[in-house]
């Protein structure tokens, strides 16, 4: 069986005690030159795993700051394919894992069986769609088992055992852990009971678990990577996407620095 990138990585950084530093960026937002420039800046700062964002026009599970992001990139004339096209441009100079963050909208408007064809061709290791459960997911995510795409989805507080128990079996690369019941970019209120999901979830597998949403600060960072393997940050870098390099790399390293 053939072993994804991010795989690969989370098991390079278990055996060094280390964990997952995760950026989130919005593919073409301010516009696709940037977006290629970030991505090298991420990978100079720690990045270990990139997740790409696709731009659609209705991100339901997105706050204000990555709505916005996807607007601009949407007014780039960005789509799903020219998304794929660049991570296949970035295959020549990185080998970093990237994951696309994408609603299942424009992978139905693409067709699921070409999608996960281009993208793994691309060089596209995994691929998060959070409108797309795993009790619908099946032909998408057979598609991907045969083609080394890793599927990654999303658990919360609220989720039973019923549901964990799913979200374990459909999951491959890691488990994303949302510790909010909100949007991107909400306000996080980390306290002990993390820790408690994140063992519950540990009941039902032994894959990574990576944590995101509302994820902005060092101190934020440092604790949550005292429980996850991963921790995944992304309005708080969007935000920052319009900043001076020096400015970005100084948030990103501190970050980074943070998870242990």
């Amino acid at each position: 069986m053939l072993i994804s990138r991010i795989t690969r990585k989370f098991r390079e950084l278990r055996k060094k005690d280390g964990k997952a530093f995760i950026p989130y960026i919005m593919a073409g937002d301010p516009n696709i030159k940037r977006t290629l420039e970030l991505i090298s800046v991420l990978e100079e700062c720690g990045a270990d795993i990139i997740e790409l964002g696709v731009p659609f026009s209705d991100p339901l599970a997105d706050g204000p700051t990555i709505q916005q992001a996807a607007q601009r990139a949407l007014d780039e004339g960005v789509t799903l394919k020219r998304v794929i096209d660049l991570v296949s441009e970035l295959r020549a100079a990185t080998q970093i894992p990237i994951i696309l963050m994408t609603y299942y909208n424009p992978i139905f408007k693409y067709g699921e069986e070409r999608f996960v064809q281009d993208a793994a061709t691309a060089g596209v290791d995994g691929v998060i769609v959070p409108d797309l459960p795993p009790d619908e997911a099946s032909n998408l995510m057979k598609h991907a088992r045969e083609r080394g795409l890793d599927t990654i989805f999303l658990l919360a507080p609220t989720s039973t055992d019923d549901r964990i128990r799913k979200v374990a079996r459909a999951s491959t690369g890691f488990i994303y852990y949302v510790p909010i019941t909100g949007i991107t970019g909400s306000k996080l209120s980390l306290d002990a009971s993390l820790g408690t999901h994140i063992a519950r979830i540990r009941n039902f597998s032994n894959r990574p678990i990576a944590v995101g949403f509302g994820v902005s600060t060092p101190e934020d960072a440092a604790e949550i990577s005292g429980f996850a393997d991963g921790v995944i940050v992304g309005s708080a870098i969007v935000k920052r996407v319009g900043q001076s390099d020096g400015e970005l790399k100084n948030y990103l390293l501190s970050l980074r620095d943070a998870i242990k």
